[in-house]
């Protein structure tokens, strides 16, 4: 069943910065630039490295492990050595308080 979870508060995350969000047995990687949010999978489909790690540029996340990087807004790879795209989901802000959407 597909739900809204509560991830942060939406000041938790700094701007053109990501966090680590852990729900349920999975980790997610939450982005803010230019006050809007994004939610992807939290590893690197290439070693499975978390991204929460890594460097924001932009609307890209690089992998602080190979420098793979990815799109956050499409899950986009955009570098080797990852090819495999990134899992995003849809985020809100309500009452200062970011959600994602799960099924």
């Amino acid at each position: 069943m597909a739900v809204w979870i509560k991830a942060c508060a939406a000041d938790d995350i700094d701007d053109e910065d990501v966090i680590r969000f852990d729900h349920d047995g999975r980790t997610f990687a939450l982005y803010r630039k230019d006050d809007q949010f994004f939610a992807t999978d939290g590893l690197c489909t290439h070693e499975k490295i978390h991204l929460a790690d890594g460097l924001v540029m932009d609307y890209v996340i690089e992998c602080p492990k190979h420098n793979g990087r990815f799109d956050f807004r499409t899950g986009a790879a955009k570098g080797a050595p990852v090819c495999i795209d990134l899992k995003t989901y849809p985020v809100k802000v309500e009452d200062g308080d970011l959600f994602i959407y799960l099924d």
